[in-house]
């Protein structure tokens, strides 16, 4: 069975890629490497150096792709907030260009990398996917319109979907610069004994999730004929300050914080119910956040020997 998956040299996707081929599926990737890693490739996927909003018709038919996984997205909320018009062409543009082809080539099933960020700042703590929708960045928005557009042309074309609200995803190739997320920041200035910046007071709280988990959630979902919409979390919460503290303790930094003002777009606490997740699709996180963050740490020192 031939699996697409977009963004599949990138961080998130490529762990999804690597545990497609161990399950004996036959992969294709588009990735157009701008924030993608051609060393995040597994050698047994094909891969196509495209744009998700480019002309499709050669990956469609040439591999008969009967599942799409589609996790190529612009994911940074800051950026969604200097240029709506580029988050929108990406993520919404981009995800409508790739239902077209989908409906087209009659995929089985569609499953969209989506976020917490649809939720804005919630009104109860942890957050189920009943949770009022109110993003207050343009990513959030960009991410809520996609899975709107997800569920109608699911309708109309008579296939499956599975819109996964991802917490924070953390591990091994996240990128540490350009739209890394904490984590992998405060490893890699970490490592380099460089300054760690806390943007508000460091109290805002997360729910953090390892990489493996979540590619191991998207295997999962693509093998079920379940659709809908799941939250993919730990159900957990922590600070910033407090993921700061065990980083410090696992890699021996020595160094304070450097407080500077809340940007604009971030929200105070987000922690996700994962419920439904478990009951529906049967799928629990295996790896605690110590677990994760030295898995994590240990790839960023192998990295850097």
């Amino acid at each position: 069975m031939a699996v697409l998956v977009t963004g599949g040299a990138g961080f998130i996707g490529s762990h999804i890629v690597d545990k497609l081929i161990e399950r004996g599926y036959d992969v294709c990737i588009v990735d157009n490497l701008l924030s993608g890693n051609v060393c995040n490739i597994n050698p047994k996927a094909k891969f196509y150096q495209l744009d998700i909003r480019d002309n499709l018709e050669k990956v469609f038919e040439e591999n008969k792709i009967e599942y799409c996984i589609h996790q190529a997205a612009q994911v940074s909320v800051a950026k969604s907030m200097e240029d709506a018009y580029l988050d929108c062409s990406i993520n919404v543009l981009g995800t409508v260009n790739l239902l077209d082809y989908c409906a087209k080539y009659k995929v089985k099933k569609f499953i969209f990398a989506s976020s917490a960020a649809v939720y804005g700042e919630p009104e109860y703590i942890p957050i189920d996917e009943n949770h009022p929708l109110r993003p207050e960045s343009f990513y959030g928005l960009s991410k809520l319109t996609s899975e709107e557009y997800i569920k109608m042309f699911a309708h109309n074309f008579n296939f499956e979907y599975i819109i996964f609200r991802y917490s924070n995803v953390y591990g091994p190739r996240q990128d540490p610069f350009g739209e890394g997320g904490v984590v992998s920041i405060f490893c890699e200035r970490m490592q380099s004994s460089k300054n760690v910046i806390i943007f508000g007071d460091g109290t805002q709280t997360r729910d953090f999730i390892y990489v493996e988990d979540v590619a191991e959630a998207n295997c999962v979902a693509l093998e079920t004929s379940v659709s809908g919409t799941f939250n993919l979390s730990t159900g957990k919460n922590v600070s910033v300050n407090e993921l700061f503290e065990i980083l410090s303790g696992l890699t021996g930094y020595k160094k304070s914080p450097v407080y500077q003002p809340k940007r604009p777009g971030d929200i105070a606490h987000s922690c996700l119910s994962n419920n439904l997740l478990k009951s529906v699709l049967g799928f629990s996180p295996q790896f605690s956040l110590l677990e994760g963050l030295k898995k994590t740490v240990e790839y960023f020192i192998d990295r850097s020997v």
